[in-house]
């Protein structure tokens, strides 16, 4: 009897030994969590955001339930889940002194009327407010979404109020590894078929006269001014120190044009055995040069307005 009286008299005392503090109850939801806790009711949002609380919280606010379409919330998540996931490998010294959670509006939609939030995805830090980590603010900082939903930036900002920096790191993408593998496969075995014609002079020749063409058409004059295209179906800009991009394309035409003429009437031509095609040549050619160079004429009266010769237009 007197051994039944002492045990009655003590069970009290080992119920209050047995009842968790709040931390240890956020410790265990954690765990539970992967160290990610589900915020399935107000009791537990409360809990989490005690306002005499020596830990820290970092709370998600989604709506990742189909009937809201919320893509932005299923494109965060992801990488809320790996950032958390990340803090669950720190030393439990730490560990635990700072909280990730979760919080769909489908779940606890009170808490997002008591916040007064309206939309999704947010992601609020709630600093502790007793402690050697205790901050004067009371409102919960913001994280600012302009740093994109990757998991990399989220971890770097939160990391500003963990008691240590969050362990993250990016995992392999095995994606990116694999385009980048194949494409080096495929320039490989397309390099053995094109050998031939990067080792062939014409090919090199071609390419050093076009871009000479572009080059001296203009070409880099509109690139470092930033120059349109053109301007309300005007390709042409007036004045010396103008020039549209669609204006380059037409005069670096031109002077291939009559570039190409030049060669013909000076190196073909005369190669033809044929007196008759010779002379033939000689006045297509001839005749090429004349119109080309006088619509290339015309273009710069039309350009410089004032500009006295021509020769046919």
């Amino acid at each position: 009897m007197r051994w039944s009286n002492l045990a009655l008299l003590s069970l009290p005392f080992c119920l209050a030994a047995a009842k968790q503090s709040p931390q240890q109850e956020l410790v265990a939801l954690a765990a539970a969590g992967d160290g990610n806790i589900k915020l399935l009711d107000e009791k537990t949002f409360d809990l989490l955001t005690n306002p005499h609380r020596n830990w820290s919280a970092s709370i998600q606010f989604t709506a990742l339930d189909n009937r809201r379409r919320c893509a932005p919330c299923r494109e965060f998540d992801p990488s809320w889940q790996a950032v958390a996931q990340a803090w669950s490998t720190a030393p439990k010294q730490e560990r635990d002194n700072h909280f990730f959670a979760s919080l769909d509006f489908d779940d606890v939609q009170s808490v997002f009327q008591k916040l007064g939030l309206a939309s999704a995805p947010l992601a609020y830090v709630y600093t502790a407010t007793e402690g050697p980590r205790a901050s004067a603010r009371k409102e919960p900082i913001k994280y600012d979404m302009s740093h994109g939903f990757d998991a990399l930036p989220l971890a770097e900002q939160l990391s500003l109020h963990t008691p240590i920096p969050i362990p993250y790191k990016a995992p392999i993408d095995w994606a990116r590894w694999g385009t980048f593998g194949s494409l080096i496969l495929l320039f490989v075995v397309t390099i053995r078929f094109i050998a031939p014609v990067l080792q062939n002079k014409w090919t090199w020749a071609v390419v050093t006269i076009v871009t000479s063409l572009i080059m001296t058409s203009g070409y880099m004059f509109t690139r470092i001014r930033g120059t349109p295209f053109n301007s309300g179906g005007s390709w042409i800009a007036p004045g010396y120190q103008n020039q549209y991009g669609q204006e380059t394309q037409v005069v670096a035409a031109i002077y291939g044009l009559l570039a190409g003429s030049f060669l013909m009437l000076t190196i073909i031509t005369p190669t033809q055995i044929s007196p008759a095609r010779q002379r033939t040549q000689v006045y297509v050619w001839t005749a090429v040069i004349m119109i080309v160079f006088s619509i290339l004429i015309s273009l710069f009266r039309v350009k410089n307005r004032g500009y006295p010769f021509k020769i046919f237009f």
